[in-house]
């Protein structure tokens, strides 16, 4: 099945050279090589099955084919040395402590536009910058309690962050059902590989929930949905089973003298936690969007007052707006006095005129994106691109520069995955996005969503644009097992 596999010019997360495996590697490829073609198509087609019967579907937005799908699963792990895990668990743990303090200052004293860092009117310009949180204490001065942050590797192999999401994140559950198929289809290779755990995530998320609730230890806790149309309704639910929490649309919450109920059968039950899954617009129609019908009436000022935790807490977008992202190294060297252990991608920022000239005129190599976008939509892929959609975004460029930055175009690194319906293997480009829980502590689960472009020749791994998911194993030091 490999036979047609081709190592290319990018890093490969499987193979050192052509036919060769990277040494951690060498047991799975024996597994692996013990399986025949018609056994791998069984076994791939059965876990398709398992994510239809699990109810594992996503919406896309506008696709007129009909909108709910499941994201496409390849079964071959991704998999990481300890090492390099390791020294990405420090990167991101080092991120986010200096993120957090990054926006509870703008919220606050704003020390670091006084000190000319950061530029003030980059950041009061932000769409995602909130004037209605600043002077906001969030319990336990914590404002990003989950985070995505999205990574690519380079064609040495370094890991570098492409973007951070710390609004409403994405894709969780996917690494739990993931996990699940992986050990059903290949229970031996997993246990020889020792593979670190992920399924406590949900016990962590609910720690971080009742930690930051102002009933901490008898906390009632509840995930608030967009609803059943929201294209993550499914990790919406699934987080609130796995957690023993409630599901709630805004719908069944009502706010009393500043405290927040929800409806049960037994009555109106005060609720302390809340993980929303609605962006800040749509979370309080009487301080955002006044036509917003999701939302909960009063609930920012019963956050305001202490009186419910609120994960995320609002106006923490501002800080993955990805103008802002480009200072994120100045950033950690300013709150923390250390240098950034994972390097940013370079990105230009077309507010300045120099940049914008540059972009305009490299549009053809460089990839765009606009900075308050996600799910690969506002985006140009430069050498992919066509006359038309480059002269296009020349003048969406030139009418509204501080909306738009601009990238060079990363090899992404490839992995194995299966080629359905001609019986073999492939190289596909592959990103990770690690999950990071901020309460008591900083943890993190051990590898993360792997993400990958299933079309040949693709960079653009969101599942809205095509793409599928891996299982992410992340393997102990080096003479440890500790299988799940």
């Amino acid at each position: 099945m490999f036979d047609n596999y081709a190592v290319s010019d990018v890093w490969d997360e499987f193979f050192l050279e052509q036919g060769v495996p990277r040494r951690h590697l060498l047991g799975v490829w024996d597994d692996l090589q013990r399986i025949s073609e018609g056994e791998f198509r069984r076994l791939h087609a059965e876990a398709q099955r398992s994510l239809i019967r699990s109810g594992a579907t996503f919406l896309v937005y506008g696709n007129e084919e009909g909108t709910e799908k499941i994201i496409p699963f390849d079964l071959v792990p991704r998999i990481i040395t300890h090492q390099e895990w390791s020294h990405v668990e420090r990167g991101l743990r080092q991120r986010i402590m200096a993120l957090n303090l990054f926006i509870d200052d703008i919220y606050h004293d704003k020390k670091i536009l006084a000190d000319g860092v950061v530029p003030r009117e980059l950041v009061l310009s932000s769409k995602t910058y909130r004037q209605e949180c600043e002077g906001l204490n969030p319990p336990k001065g914590i404002w990003i309690h989950v985070t995505g942050t999205d990574l690519i590797r380079d064609t040495q192999g370094e890991f570098l962050v492409l973007e951070d999401n710390l609004r409403c994140p994405s894709g969780v559950s996917y690494v739990l059902e993931n996990r699940e198929l992986v050990k059903r289809a290949f229970p031996q290779m997993f246990e020889h590989a020792g593979v670190l755990p992920v399924e406590d995530y949900p016990d962590m998320l609910y720690d971080v929930m009742d930690y930051v609730s102002p009933g901490q230890g008898s906390s009632r806790l509840g995930v608030l949905t967009p609803g059943v149309f929201n294209s993550a309704y499914f990790e919406h639910s699934f987080l609130a089973r796995k957690m023993g929490v409630e599901l709630v649309e805004g719908q069944d919450l009502v706010v009393e003298d500043d405290v927040v109920y929800v409806s049960t059968t037994m009555g109106l039950q005060r609720i302390d936690g809340i993980y929303r899954r609605i962006d800040d617009d749509f979370l309080d129609p009487r301080v955002f969007r006044s036509d917003s019908v999701i939302g909960v009436p009063g609930l920012f000022e019963a956050y305001r007052r202490g009186n419910v935790a609120l994960v995320n807490a609002p106006g923490t977008g501002v800080a993955d707006d990805k103008a802002i992202y480009t200072y994120v190294p100045e950033i950690i060297r300013y709150y923390l006095g250390e240098e950034a252990i994972l390097a940013s991608v370079p990105t230009w920022r077309c507010d300045r005129p120099e940049e914008m000239s540059y972009v305009l005129e490299h549009l053809d190599s460089l990839v765009v994106k606009a900075v308050n976008e996600s799910g690969g939509y506002g985006m140009l892929m430069g050498h992919q691109s066509t006359a038309q959609e480059r002269a296009d975004f020349s003048e969406r460029i030139r009418a509204n520069p501080r909306n738009y930055i601009a990238q060079p175009v990363v090899e992404l690194s490839q992995a194995p995955t299966w080629l359905d319906g001609t019986g073999s293997f492939g190289g596909r480009r592959v990103d990770l996005r690690p999950y990071v829980l901020y309460g008591r502590e900083i943890n993190i689960i051990p590898g993360g969503l792997t993400r990958v472009a299933l079309r040949e020749g693709s960079l653009v791994v969101n599942s809205s644009q095509g793409g599928g998911t891996k299982d992410t194993w992340v393997l102990p030091p080096e003479g440890e097992a500790h299988a799940q």
